[in-house]
């Protein structure tokens, strides 16, 4: 603060606009309340830069406070004690004081300007991540690991299958509290295959410690997070503290035999893998007088982690370098030879900033497995415009039919090779495993003898037939149901976590595929994307997890669908439905959780999903306005096309071939009145295919095309960069066109993360209203379940049993049960649509001199603002397009006059 009360955020690198101000002091004044705040600021408003100017200078500021306060304690402390200003002391104690102050002082000066404490790398020196055996005797310990099963390996050595057969395990019962022999060596192993399962595996664990007043910043998507480290680069910070960026194996791997495998499932397994493949090299080295160590180095099975000093190197460049994305940290571990994603890792104790994916801070088998903090830190959550949801995908489970087969037939040829040698804690376990294996299997496919159904594609298919139904159930129903409620699945979760079954039986079953096969599975690609035998097992555990919770938090979907019937695989899913619980975990260790966004409201349904506890009253919440003009932005209702017929993309009305031409003409007129680029917004792949094929075949494609180029979203995300760069080409060098057109999709990688600025988006056309598909089992659930917060009666209205079936595809079902609902429910439905709208047409605006058109194509967009309710889709618009919204046009005539005169006009402003 100044003196005349204003606060200064001079790492701001430009001069702040007004709402830029008020937004960093609203921040700073909820980071020093504390608790939880929402924050809201228009796409293109300098968000990102304000939350890190405004959040790094809170923290600056409380450590400057912190050391003020110590000091003055430790004056007091001083003078209360006679130490400070006594003329009885003789100098030379009085010397040595000042001279004990002043290598203080030299050790604190090396800090930075801004109080942020240098990498410890005097700490690290002489610490490498070896395991030290302090005396020779403790080879006892290993002579006694090889005795315990020196009987049975001589059973198996001659068949090379000694590496699979499982160590002792005791129950609770046979081995008291702790139910592990005491002589054995824990696995540590998590069932959550959500993503970074294994703890400190990289051996580059060091004992730094702690930075206090650390800032975790978490968005959607990896181009999301570089975008924020770019913007961190504008400021001071970047270069005066620890910012470490994590990811992905699947974005940080540079092992170009694991890159090859493709999806992340089966990148993460060979990284786990190749972390458990360690040799332990060892050396006795003598430090004189009778006295000797034995220094065990374990060598990892990755060649980009063999070198520990290289994983040293890695810390200590990346630290010199300042504020790193993840594609720089990749460059400097290829550049190293070390593994990125391990060295950033081992960073995360030091940093001051880390800046991560939504699922390494919300999931907490995530959080426990990196060794994130986050007691009295700062947590800031963007784009949490759809946190809720997000947050509680991250906790389903799902495990398809095959998996379930390939699982079951693997534990029980395993069972069938090592039962007789197996103790009696191991068989037990492993005899439950396989009656819930194939208590699954019998739900799944719904028949009691369910080999017959496996081998029998006749049966199979009238099963199929039978019940072509998706059904929905509670936790307790399905345990019931299934007969299986008598098993301890805590239990058996432990013995999973802790006995290292999975690896075994995948290995054993590897082995005998490889023996009796060769190569040629792995050689011609047959295994699908369910990948291997480890990730079923894994499915399958993440699923028995998910049975645990409490019954009321989730509910069992269970999909007979065949591939004969339907195409799609039959599974079984638990679908999460309450985040209060895991997100309580989160609020109530950090000082303050910060939700931003650029599109929050409604608050209150958040509010009432993630943290109910807390009195509307003592959430903070901000929002400002746009930093563009008014005549900058242009948005239009557009409720008929250029032939007069009214526009109505509602299910029944939207695949009409009237309709798909209208649309089309109005897209004719629209290339020859708007500049440079339009990006058109369609709500669902399927449907701007169906388009795209009508507009071909009538000629309206070709019509188009004459105006302006033509580019479609594609569904990898892979060749979106391309699409994107020959896009913006073709606005960029038109001629002899007049710029171009890009179809895109609601909810697609293009609606969230890309930027249009400038001529990339001079006009952003909705068409129609993007509700999700209510055939959809899981998001009717999550209807339900909302529409029954707060009150025990509201379901009761819904006339929905704790079972229930849905004939797939059966749209009318889902309408009837949204009709149903009362307020709640049908709300959050209109929400999840208004939202995606929303953040597509928030893509254009990007600074204070852009301009743009938006057009919502649909009269359900168009009304009279004196009759507007809540309800109606234009309320729920943002604040700064509502405020400018035509709503109502007489013809489209009118839409073209408007759009004509917005362009001139504000070409002729930027002109001059």
């Amino acid at each position: 603060m100044e003196n005349g009360g204003e606060r200064k955020f001079e790492a701001f690198p430009y001069q702040p606009y007004s709402i830029q101000i008020d937004f960093m002091n609203a921040l700073y004044q909820s980071l020093d309340k504390g608790g939880v705040s929402m924050l809201e600021s228009p796409t293109g408003t300098g968000k990102t830069l304000s939350i890190i100017c405004s959040t790094l200078q809170w923290v600056v500021d409380q450590r400057k406070k912190q050391k003020s306060e110590k000091r003055v304690e430790s004056d007091e402390k001083l003078e209360n004690n006679g130490q400070v200003g006594s003329d009885d002391e003789p100098d030379w104690v009085k010397n040595f004081v000042v001279s004990k102050d002043n290598q203080l002082d030299e050790k604190k000066s090396k800090k930075k300007k801004y109080g942020f404490g240098l990498e410890k790398l005097e700490k690290r020196k002489n610490k490498d991540s070896y395991l030290f055996s302090r005396d020779l005797d403790d080879e006892g310990f290993r002579e006694n690991k090889e005795c315990k099963r020196s009987i049975k390996k001589n059973d198996v050595e001659d068949l090379g299958d000694e590496e699979f057969l499982l160590e002792e395990y005791e129950s609770e019962e046979e081995g008291g509290v702790g139910s592990l022999n005491s002589k054995r060596k824990i696995n540590k192993f998590s069932v959550n295959s959500s993503s970074d399962e294994e703890e400190g595996e990289s051996g580059a664990e060091e004992e730094d410690q702690e930075v206090k007043l650390k800032v975790y910043f978490c968005s959607r998507t990896h181009s999301q997070l570089s975008q924020f480290i770019k913007e961190l680069r504008k400021t001071v910070f970047a270069n005066e503290m620890n910012v470490v960026s994590l990811g992905s194996r699947k974005n940080f791997c540079i092992n170009e035999d694991v890159l090859r495998l493709g999806n992340s499932t089966r990148i993460n397994e060979r990284c786990l893998e190749l972390q458990k493949n360690k040799k332990e090299i060892s050396k006795i080295k003598n430090l004189g007088a009778d006295r000797r160590i034995r220094q065990t180095k374990a060598s990892s099975g990755c060649p980009m982690l063999r070198k520990h000093k290289l994983q040293k190197l890695f810390r200590i460049e990346t630290s010199q370098q300042g504020a790193l994305d993840i594609e720089d940290l990749v460059q400097l571990g290829r550049n190293i030879g070390t593994c990125p994603y391990y060295g950033s890792r081992s960073m995360i104790t030091t940093a001051d900033l880390v800046v991560l994916p939504y699922q390494s801070l919300l999931s907490k088998s995530s959080r426990e497995a990196l060794g994130l903090n986050l007691k009295d830190n700062v947590v800031i959550i963007d784009e949490a415009h759809n946190l809720a949801d997000s947050l509680i995908s991250m906790y389903d489970a799902k495990i398809t039919l095959s998996q379930l087969e390939n699982v079951h037939n693997h534990i029980e040829k395993y069972f069938g090779r090592f039962r007789s040698l197996l103790g009696p804690g191991n068989r037990r376990y492993i005899q439950t495993l396989l009656v819930l294996t194939c208590a699954f299997l019998r739900v799944l496919l719904d028949d009691k003898d369910v080999n017959c159904l496996i081998t029998c594609p006749d049966a199979d298919k009238s099963a199929g037939e039978k019940h072509a139904f998706n059904s929905s159930m509670a936790i307790n129903d399905f345990l019931f149901s299934l007969n299986i409620d008598n098993i301890n699945l805590i239990k058996l979760l432990q013995y999973i976590k802790e006995s290292n079954i999975m690896h075994k039986v995948s290995g054993y079953g590897d082995r005998m595929t490889t023996l009796q096969k060769g190569s040629a599975i792995k050689e011609n690609g047959e295994s699908c994307d369910d990948g291997s035998t480890l990730s079923g097992f894994r499915a399958l555990a993440d699923m028995l997890l998910s049975l645990t919770n409490n019954d009321g938090d989730g509910r069992i979907i269970i999909s007979r669908k065949r591939p004969t019937c339907s195409g799609q695989e039959a599974y079984l899913k638990y679908v999460m439905l309450t985040g209060e619980k895991i997100f309580s975990e989160i609020v109530h260790e950090a000082h303050a959780v910060v939700l931003a966004g650029g599109t929050l409201q409604p608050i209150e349904e958040t509010r009432e999903r993630l943290f109910p506890w807390l009195p509307s009253y003592q959430l903070h919440f901000f929002s400002c306005g746009h930093i563009v003009p008014p005549e900058s932005v242009l948005s239009l209702a557009v409720s008929r096309g250029p032939s007069g017929r009214s526009f109505d993309f509602s299910y029944g009305l939207r695949s009409s071939s009237a309709m798909i031409e209208e649309l089309g003409l109005l897209l004719c007129n629209l290339a020859t009145v708007v500049p440079e680029g339009i990006v058109v917004f369609f709500s669902s792949f399927e449907y701007e295919g169906q388009v795209y094929d009508a507009w071909k075949t009538s000629g309206i494609l070709e019509r188009i095309m004459k105006k302006k180029h033509v580019f479609r979203e594609p569904r990898k995300n892979t060749e979106i960069e391309f699409i994107l760069k020959e896009y913006k080409k073709a606005i960029d060098n038109p001629a002899p066109k007049s710029g171009a057109i890009l179809l895109a999709v609601v909810g697609g990688k293009i609606s969230e993360g890309i930027n249009f600025s400038d001529g990339m988006g001079r006009c952003i056309v909705m068409v129609g209203l993007p509700y999700p598909s209510p055939s959809d089992i899981e998001l009717l659930e999550r209807v339900k379940h909302i529409e029954g917060l707060g009150d025990s009666n509201s379901t009761k209205c819904l006339n929905l049993a704790s079972s229930e079936e849905y004939y797939g595809g059966d749209i009318q079902a889902g309408f009837s049960i949204l009709r149903s609902c009362r307020r709640r429910g049908k709300e959050y439905y209109e929400n999840l649509c208004m939202k995606a709208v929303n953040q597509s047409i928030g893509r254009a605006i990007r600074h204070i001199n852009d301009y743009a058109a938006i057009l919502l194509v649909d009269t359900r967009y168009a009304s009279d603002s004196s009759k507007r309710s809540f309800s109606h889709a234009s309320s729920k618009l943002p604040q700064w397009i509502k405020d400018r919204l035509v709503s109502a046009t007489n013809n489209y005539g009118e839409v073209h006059k408007l759009l004509h005169q917005f362009f001139r006009f504000n070409k002729d402003r930027v002109c001059k």
